[in-house]
C-alpha cells in the first residue's frame, strides 16, 4: 500500500507511463515542490541564473520587464517593437509580433475599470492576469515558477491542451516558434539553457547583448 500511495502511473491511465513524473529531483534541486517567485531554477541550475539581477520581481515579471524600454512598469507596443528588434528579429517580424503581444495582453493587465485602452499598454505587475492557458505549466498564477523539465516542456504544451482553448493553443505554439527563430543553434536545435532562460527572461538581454557586439556565455 505504502508504493501504492507514492505511484504516479496507473495501469488503466495510459497517458500516465507516457508523462512520467521524475522521483530523483530532491537528488539535485532542493525542495523541488516549491514554487520560485524570483529564479527558475531546473536540476543543472538549481539557483536560477545567477547573474541574472530579479530586481525583486516573479519569474513572469522578469520574462516581461526586458520589454520596459523606459523602466516604468509599462510595455506600450512601440517598447515591444524595439525589444524584439534589440534581440534581432526584423522590423516586420518585430511589428507583427508587438501588435499580437500588446494586443492580447493588455486588456487583463489594466489596473482598474473595463475600458480597454489604446494605447494597448501591458502592466508588469498585473502580467500574471494575462496568463493563458493549455501552456507548459511552468508558470503559476502568481508568476512564479516551479522546477524547470526543461526536456518536457513543449511536449507538456499538448498535455496540458484545455479543450476549446483555442487561444491558447495558438498562443502557446507562436511563443514557441518565436523562442525557436531566436534562439536556435547552427544545427537547428533549441537548447535546454536557452529555453530555461526565456522563462526569467534573461535569454533577452543575452541575445540583446549578442547583437550589439558583447561577448557572452550561455551556459
Amino acid at each position: 500500500m505504502e508504493n501504492d500511495a507514492l505511484a504516479t502511473e496507473a495501469p488503466y491511465a495510459p497517458v500516465t507511463y507516457g508523462r512520467r513524473v521524475r522521483n530523483d529531483l530532491e537528488d539535485t534541486l532542493p525542495k523541488p515542490y516549491m514554487a520560485r517567485a524570483l529564479a527558475a531554477p531546473d536540476v543543472d541550475h538549481p539557483n536560477g541564473t545567477t547573474s541574472h539581477n530579479h530586481n525583486g520581481m516573479t519569474v513572469l515579471q522578469q520574462h516581461v520587464a526586458f520589454f520596459d524600454q523606459d523602466h516604468n512598469g509599462i510595455v506600450y507596443p512601440w517598447e515591444t517593437y524595439a525589444g524584439f528588434r534589440a534581440i534581432g528579429f526584423n522590423p516586420i517580424s518585430s511589428l507583427t509580433i508587438s501588435v499580437l503581444i500588446n494586443g492580447a495582453m493588455s486588456y487583463p493587465t489594466l489596473p482598474v475599470g473595463w475600458i480597454p485602452s489604446p494605447f494597448l499598454p501591458i502592466y508588469v505587475h498585473n502580467i500574471h492576469k494575462a496568463k493563458h492557458g493549455s501552456d507548459s505549466g511552468v508558470y503559476d498564477t502568481e508568476g512564479s515558477t516551479g522546477q524547470i523539465h526543461t526536456e518536457r516542456t513543449m511536449a507538456m504544451t499538448e498535455g496540458n491542451r484545455i479543450t476549446y482553448d483555442f487561444f491558447g493553443w495558438i498562443t502557446t505554439k507562436l511563443e514557441w516558434a518565436i523562442l525557436y527563430v531566436l534562439a536556435r543553434d547552427e544545427e537547428g536545435m533549441l537548447s535546454k539553457e536557452a529555453v530555461r532562460r526565456c522563462f526569467d527572461g534573461s535569454l533577452f538581454e543575452y541575445c540583446a547583448k549578442m547583437k550589439e557586439g558583447g561577448h557572452g556565455k550561455m551556459g
